[in-house]
């Protein structure tokens, strides 16, 4: 598959706003961009730590995956995000080596990239997420 590198780590939140607190307060970090991504039922806030991002995330609907995961887990790592090019055919190369996959096709997610998730039932329990930057802008998550 080779991944470029690591894209960004996500992590469930039940509040925001106390979440991005404690990560500018106790690590000194700036939150440089909060959206919200409506198909996903999540609101995010993102740091830079190096060159990976640190992606909280937020449910906006308690029936959301971001939602029932917090139901059942807690808060916590959500999900590790690697970023590749030509994602489609990583999808079914992964697919073809019998990863179960939950998203067939891209689709897009926050910050513009097009994201698929691997299901954790073939990755070990790590719910894994495949980004492509289709747009050629590099975000950095530095003021420009």
């Amino acid at each position: 598959m080779e991944p470029t590198h690591i894209e960004h780590i996500g992590i469930a939140v039940r509040n925001l706003d106390e979440a991005i607190s404690f990560w500018e307060n106790v690590f000194g970090l700036k939150c440089y961009n909060i959206e919200e991504v409506p198909e996903q039922k999540v609101k995010t806030a993102f740091f830079m730590v190096g060159q990976t991002k640190i992606e909280l995330l937020e449910s906006t609907d308690p029936d959301g995956p971001v939602g029932k995961f917090i139901e059942r887990r807690g808060e916590g790592v959500h999900h590790i995000a690697f970023a590749v090019q030509n994602l489609e055919k990583k999808l079914a190369e992964a697919e073809s080596k019998g990863v179960k996959l939950i998203d067939v096709k891209p689709r897009k997610g926050a910050e513009g990239l097009d994201i698929a998730f691997l299901h954790p039932k073939s990755t070990f329990g790590v719910l894994t997420e495949l980004c492509e930057n289709k747009s050629g802008k590099e975000i950095s998550g530095k003021n420009e």
